[in-house]
C-alpha cells in the first residue's frame, strides 16, 4: 500500500493523535468520510443540479405591488 509499512502507518497515526487530539479524530473521520462521498457522488453524476425555478419561487419573486 503505497510503499508504506506497518511502522510508518504507526508513527503517522501516533502524530494524527497529538495534533488532533482523541477528542477531534471521531469528528475528523466524519468530516473525510463524507467528503470522499460527496466525491464520488459527483463522479458518478447521481446528484445534479437543479437549476429551473420552482413554482412556488417564481410566485413569491414577481413582487404583487397590492397593499
Amino acid at each position: 500500500m503505497f510503499g508504506i509499512g506497518t511502522t510508518e502507518l504507526v508513527i503517522i497515526l501516533g502524530i494524527v493523535l497529538v495534533l488532533f487530539g482523541a477528542r477531534r479524530l471521531p469528528e475528523l473521520g466524519a468530516g473525510v468520510g463524507k467528503a470522499i462521498r460527496n466525491f464520488k457522488g459527483g463522479l458518478s453524476g447521481t446528484d445534479e443540479l437543479d437549476v429551473s425555478p420552482k413554482a412556488e419561487e417564481s410566485g413569491d419573486e414577481r413582487g404583487d405591488s397590492s397593499p
